[in-house]
């Protein structure tokens, strides 16, 4: 299996019961799909999942799996920064009939290399399935040093991938130039997402294309395509949004705008909320309203 192109890191819909909202979810996928993006990403930062329930976390990925339909590859997010959990979360996602697993830093206890090495591992054996290491220093603390990662895709047979979002190119140029062929190094900010895939990249985990799939799709296939004219074009459109996106933590400001268009409801689970700034929403819907209109009138 290649990891190339768009795949989008969903949001999870609530209900005004604070429960997970699974027909919206299920029109979010289908929006997805119609759209053209190459895979679906459940139970990632984007979808919340630190405040999902064990119970809630097996039954998004599972109603996933259900709603796309085998139409596109499901990488679930089943990270935890506790090394059992995370394997029950992913062998529970593989027997649900995952395509991968989305594996993230361990957050808060922030191991060494050598832990990170060996629970990277421990989770990579407990199951078949491919798993796709997710990097974010930002979020949890720690990075996962290239000399790491390199070690545990010779020492391991289903570590396929990266979602490399440490923010740094320069280590993500190296992890390209480094890793051997079919490994797969996916940009993990919609923002760098073209300049990764000029250093040979091969794609994004985006959360732009909750709400613009098709124009996110375009953007990176055009990039990997060659066509870097067409990309810088949308690059340049889609700048003040991927701006916009983290104007709050993300997914405040995505789901914000996701609700403003009808496709969930404007309910988080704390320790999220609605967005602090009047001024900043006001901001991110304007330039939502410009894209549409952008689009409707064929400008883009």
């Amino acid at each position: 299996m290649r990891f190339e192109g768009l795949y989008t890191a969903l949001i999870t819909p609530f209900t005004e019961y604070n429960t997970v909202d699974y027909s919206a979810l299920e029109n979010i996928i289908e929006y997805q799909i119609e759209n053209n993006i190459d895979g679906l990403v459940p139970c990632g930062t984007t979808g919340e999942s630190p405040t999902l329930s064990h119970e809630e976390h097996d039954r998004v990925i599972a109603q996933t799996i259900k709603f796309a339909r085998n139409r596109v590859p499901v990488i679930a997010g089943t990270g935890s920064n506790a090394t059992n959990e995370a394997i029950r979360l992913s062998q529970h996602a593989e027997d649900a009939g995952v395509d991968a697993v989305l594996l993230v830093n361990p957050y808060y206890n922030k191991p060494t290399q050598k832990g990170l090495y060996l629970h990277f591992k421990a989770v990579a054996d407990s199951v078949k399935v491919p798993c796709i290491l997710y990097n974010i220093k930002g979020r949890t603390g720690v990075n996962l040093e290239t000399e790491t990662l390199l070690r545990l895709v010779s020492d391991t047979k289903n570590i396929v991938a990266v979602k490399e979002a440490s923010g740094d190119l320069i280590q993500i140029e190296d992890v390209i130039n480094r890793s051997k062929d079919g490994f797969f190094v996916l940009c993990g900010d919609d923002n760098l997402s073209l300049e990764v895939i000029k250093k040979g990249g091969h794609g994004v985990i985006s959360v732009a294309s909750n709400l613009f799939p098709q124009k996110m799709h375009e953007l990176v296939h055009s990039a990997i395509n060659g066509d870097f004219k067409k990309a810088e074009e949308l690059d340049d459109w889609f700048s003040p949004f991927f701006k916009a996106c983290f104007f709050e933590t993300n997914p405040i400001p995505i789901k914000t705008a996701m609700a403003y268009k009808g496709h969930c409801k404007e309910i988080f689970r704390l320790p999220l909320c609605s967005m602090q700034s009047a001024e900043k929403k006001n901001e991110l819907l304007n330039i939502v309203d410009r894209m549409f209109s952008d689009i409707e009138k064929g400008e883009i």
